[in-house]
């Protein structure tokens, strides 16, 4: 069975172009457009992993991750921040809040090799 990735961005050409690297390397992939539709999604399928923006309209990926982190049925998923705050602050509530934070522009091909090593030892 392929592991299953959960991409949260409001930028559809963020969810088509990682959504497209990680399908075409056998994922399954679900996308959400925002922190609402990531924890709807998140309440039919439980994904491996969920790669999250942080600057969201509405609910921004900070308070996602701590929905995601609170609830006893997600809080093992593994989170990778995909963001453009770049900010050390940001990084470092990042680290602690995620398993990687990745400042956008990002190279896909680093961002795949550290999906699949956090999916190998989860």
């Amino acid at each position: 069975m392929s592991k299953r990735i959960m991409i949260v961005d409001d930028e559809e050409d963020i969810r088509i172009s990682v959504g497209q690297i990680f399908e075409v390397s056998g994922y399954e992939v679900t996308k959400a457009e925002d922190g609402n539709d990531c924890l709807n999604k998140l309440e039919r399928a439980i994904p491996d992993l969920v790669i999250l923006d942080i600057m969201m309209p509405g609910m921004s990926g900070w308070d996602v991750a701590a929905r995601i982190k609170e609830n006893s049925k997600w809080s093992k998923i593994p989170i990778i921040f995909l963001t453009v705050k770049g900010d050390e602050m940001s990084i470092g509530m990042g680290g602690l809040a995620s398993e990687e934070y990745v400042v956008k522009p990002f190279d896909i091909i680093k961002l795949k090799e550290r999906v699949e090593e956090i999916l190998t030892t989860k």
